[in-house]
């Protein structure tokens, strides 16, 4: 299969950690899907694999509702080489995000085994017309079999920062011995 997830979005996106406070006042450490994917390569990897594994980017999104509760839905996940993104249809869960940011991002399930990438973070809105267009190119051609049309204007583009990650590796269906692979971000000496 033709790889043709690993677009670039014109480096408006860059290796970037930063600190985030969440609403409760504590700080949370952040980093793009690049400075993830150089820091942990074969995690950034199978991670793409199992979000692609249908051919296009697929996974559950879980947010944050007002009231504190957890909200999940389906979505379909951009990965360029640069960063992770969605374009994110006018809905509650766009309305959570843009309040609150505070995102859990699941893979669809295997078909064969019990395999799984789940990341944590926060999601950032991000309005840049160059990013966009990128974006909406690979998102019609990811889905060229479909004959798609592009996203929408009033659809936003959210840019997905990680604090966390979770890559489970199983035999099959019942291992009863999973392989765990935990990542998180950390504050290094050198960050201000």
């Amino acid at each position: 299969m033709e790889r043709q997830t690993a677009h670039r979005v014109k480096r408006v996106t860059a290796a970037r950690r930063s600190t985030d406070v969440l609403p409760n006042g504590h700080p949370v450490r952040v980093v793009t899907w690049l400075a993830f994917a150089q820091e942990r390569p074969e995690l950034a990897e199978a991670g793409r694999a199992l979000l692609y594994q249908h051919g296009v980017g697929l996974a559950f999104l879980a947010t944050v509702r007002r009231d504190a509760r957890p909200r999940l839905h389906p979505m379909c996940p951009l990965l360029t080489e640069d960063g992770l993104f969605a374009f994110i249809i006018p809905s509650p869960k766009r309305d959570d995000l843009r309040r609150d940011g505070a995102h859990a991002m699941h893979s669809f399930p295997c078909p064969d085994n019990e395999d799984a990438f789940c990341l944590t973070g926060r999601a950032r809105l991000t309005t840049s017309p160059s990013v966009r267009e990128a974006l909406a190119s690979q998102f019609v051609l990811e889905r060229s079999q479909f004959l798609v049309t592009p996203p929408a204007a009033e659809d936003a583009v959210f840019e997905f920062d990680i604090d966390s990650c979770l890559l489970t590796r199983t035999t099959g269906h019942g291992d009863p011995t999973p392989q765990h692979t935990v990542w998180r971000e950390q504050q290094r000496p050198n960050d201000r």
